[in-house]
């Protein structure tokens, strides 16, 4: 099986063809294999790049636990760079169907290289039980979940939670570090106020234009972007008033720009880089 191996800003997946190679029999125990760092090909999880009725293409994605996921902001940069430069959808504005729907992508190209690409990531989705998530709406912020308290082992913290087709929970912190991620994330992620899991983004503000962030994600832990993540961020910021409707979001895998339009979509620009290809042995 051929694998294309590709990030958005340090967002890493392994990418099948599934209009050239066929559909994994397991896709959920690929995903676990191919992404071990020791023993497989090493990502943060497993995309599929499907054949669709109603768009260029669909994206199917796995994270490294083989749970399946309804949307990737940063993964899907790279699906429609591959289409781009694999002759699927040589243009530069594709359609490609996602569990969050079909979703419109615009693609900056040099010499028939993409370079960043940018995605209109569609509507935010601000009511608990849509998110979905267990925490009370707040009526300061028309009933989003939006500076609540969640309770967890050792202490409370408060939370906004926004989905952008998967969910997330935001926490504005005074000071990024390795407690907030690897102790408090877990926490958040398995907590019984989310149905589904979440997962879970942690902020520090630098200026009503620019935070500093990173991310607990859901079935796959600490990943160095998270695009649906940078955009529920700005969401979550724009409506307690911590920030504006434009932000660039610095992650430990590089920058992207988020702009929560006038038309209440949320605009996502970032890069999409590929780093190699290779053969996986079938087992």
């Amino acid at each position: 099986m051929r694998f294309t191996k590709m990030h958005g800003a340090g967002n890493d997946y392994v990418y099948v063809d599934c209009f050239r190679e066929p559909m994994p029999d397991n896709p959920a125990e690929l995903a676990r294999s191919i992404s071990d760092r020791h023993f497989g090909v090493g990502s943060d999880g497993l995309v599929l790049i499907c054949p669709s009725e109603k768009a260029d293409a669909r994206m199917r994605m796995f994270n490294a636990d083989g749970s399946e996921a309804e949307m990737c902001g940063n993964a899907i940069r790279c699906v429609a760079k591959y289409l781009f430069e694999r002759g699927i959808a040589h243009r530069p504005t594709v359609q490609i169907e996602t569990g969050r729907g079909i979703l419109t992508l615009e693609l900056e190209t040099a010499e028939g290289v993409v370079q960043r690409v940018r995605v209109d990531m569609g509507e935010p989705i601000l009511e608990p039980d849509r998110v979905p998530t267990t925490l009370p709406g707040n009526p300061a912020f028309g009933g989003a979940a939006a500076n609540v308290p969640l309770r967890l082992a050792e202490r409370t913290i408060e939370v906004t939670c926004v989905s952008m087709g998967n969910p997330h929970c935001v926490t504005f912190v005074e000071q990024l570090d390795d407690t907030w991620v690897h102790q408090i994330g877990r926490q958040v992620e398995t907590n019984p106020h989310f149905p589904r899991r979440t997962n879970a983004e942690f902020v520090q503000i630098l200026s009503h234009e620019e935070v500093r962030m990173r991310v607990w994600e859901r079935g796959a832990g600490e990943t160095l972007a998270c695009g649906t993540g940078a955009c529920a961020v700005c969401v979550a910021g724009a409506i307690t008033g911590r920030t504006g409707r434009r932000l660039t979001v610095h992650l430990l895998g590089g920058d992207l720009e988020i702009h929560w339009a006038a038309d209440n979509h949320v605009y996502m620009s970032g890069p999409a880089v590929e780093v190699f290809e290779g053969v996986w042995k079938r087992k």
